[in-house]
């Protein structure tokens, strides 16, 4: 696929279903809620802005990543949950309610630390005098890139729930099905260079996502919130939204740079799979000392 297509085709159209299918699970109350929980919600606020980021940095430092890819990682990094981390919530018994939550009020964040973020790397890594700037334009195209087709499934929920209800599984599949023809557009588009990007990155695409689950469960337990809280900050943080991130790098209007789309690329190849490894995981820590309780009760 020529880069061409890829930009003005097929990422805006798999973003705008992704954010979409993101919107139509979407209630005002999913924002309210913060006041029903606001200690969780800034656990998760805490983690997905300030420790991620931190983690980030760390990691593409000692990973030596050439600039770009460090970039690339920051961007991901910055970019908020997948709507499909709402799925793996459930199914790994988390709060799906703050799990909800926490997508809808980062994807809002967003819009404004994205950019801050990525700026401050393009400084870093790339050694820029002048990074992009945080002009209103550049936050207004992110601002109508993230939460454009979000309010529109918000308002088709609320104004026509039975076409919403209808909605919902098709433009899953759908959005699942555009996220994978992403990454291989642009696994294609990088194919000469995409043995030494996965030498790379790889590692360290792999050490950011268990990096990032871990952060989202362990620094909530130790806080004191439950688990299936923890379980919902670990998913939340834990599986990004690689489209966007991918993207934003592509857009000639944005980042305009195809090896800072390699990191989101691989990261989304890879957590799904750790993301259903660490629902079984947390939960079979849980279901031990049951059985040995049981055991013993015998």
């Amino acid at each position: 696929m020529e880069t061409s297509a890829l930009t003005t085709i097929l990422l805006p159209l798999a973003l705008g279903i992704i954010m979409l299918g993101l919107g139509l699970s979407l209630t005002v109350a999913d924002f309210t809620r913060v006041i029903t929980f606001p200690r969780a919600v800034l656990v998760g606020l805490l983690c997905q802005m300030v420790l991620l980021p931190g983690a980030g940095f760390a990691i593409a430092k000692l990973s030596g990543l050439a600039p770009e890819l460090a970039v690339g990682l920051m961007l991901l990094a910055a970019s908020p949950g997948g709507a499909t981390s709402n799925l793996y919530s459930h199914l790994a018994k988390g709060d799906v309610a703050l799990n909800i939550t926490l997508t809808a009020v980062n994807s809002v964040l967003t819009v404004v630390t994205l950019p801050l973020i990525v700026n401050l790397s393009l400084e870093h890594f790339l050694g820029e005098s002048r990074a992009i700037p945080l002009q209103f334009g550049k936050v207004a195209q992110i601002f109508v890139v993230v939460l454009g087709p979000v309010s529109l499934g918000m308002v088709l929920k609320k104004k026509w729930p039975s076409l919403s209800e209808r909605l919902q599984k098709p433009v899953k599949i759908l959005s699942a099905l555009f996220l994978v023809l992403v990454v291989a557009a642009t696994a294609f588009k990088e194919r000469a260079m995409l043995g030494a990007y996965l030498q790379q990155v790889g590692v360290a695409a792999l050490a950011f996502n268990l990096t990032s689950m871990l952060l989202g469960y362990a620094l909530p337990r130790l806080l004191r919130l439950s688990k299936s809280q923890s379980i919902a900050i670990g998913m939340e943080i834990g599986i990004h939204n690689g489209t966007l991130a991918i993207a934003i790098a592509y857009s000639p209007m944005l980042l305009n740079n195809s090896t800072m789309a390699i990191p989101a690329a691989i990261y989304s190849l890879i957590m799904f799979f750790t993301a259903a490894l660490f629902g079984y995981a947390v939960n079979a820590a849980q279901r031990a000392p049951a059985a040995s309780s049981a055991a013993s009760g015998n």
